[in-house]
């Protein structure tokens, strides 16, 4: 599925139109889901991690490691113009806010560092409600 890279643009009604409440509390409030909560956290299907707010290809389970964080990670996104990454100055720290490229949503925080058994010692932390997985094949 190919999406236009155009930048979408919504009102706030029709994002809640959209999106269920707890969605649009995530994705366009910058909420977080609860750790171990998400419907991605220990999946290990192959295929491609869309934005669940516009559709962009955001992540790919190649990319898709076990941080036993309680979200789903990843070390890379699928494309580096697919996120933007934003300072994050909540909660009484510094973080490091990832946002879809295409519509704003929040998706999570990237936290870099050695530590990480990554290739890039990032872990994109995606909340799964920011989430929807595109499947390569069957899924068992």
């Amino acid at each position: 599925m190919d999406e236009p890279r155009t930048p979408v643009d919504r009102t706030e009604e029709e994002w809640r139109e959209r999106l269920t409440p707890e969605e649009y509390a995530v994705l366009r409030e910058g909420a977080t889901e609860r750790p171990w909560s998400g419907e991605y956290v220990s999946t290990t299907v192959s295929g491609v991690y869309r934005c669940r707010a516009c559709g962009a290809e955001l992540f790919r389970s190649k990319e898709k490691f076990e941080s036993h964080c309680g979200w789903p990670s990843f070390y890379d996104p699928a494309d580096s113009s697919a996120v933007t990454l934003h300072e994050d100055r909540s909660l009484g720290m510094i973080r490091t806010e990832v946002r879809c490229a295409r519509c704003a949503s929040h998706l999570g925080h990237v936290f870099h560092g050695e530590g990480y058994p990554t290739p890039t010692d990032d872990r994109y932390c995606i909340n799964s409600i920011a989430l929807t997985l595109e499947a390569d094949g069957p899924v068992a």
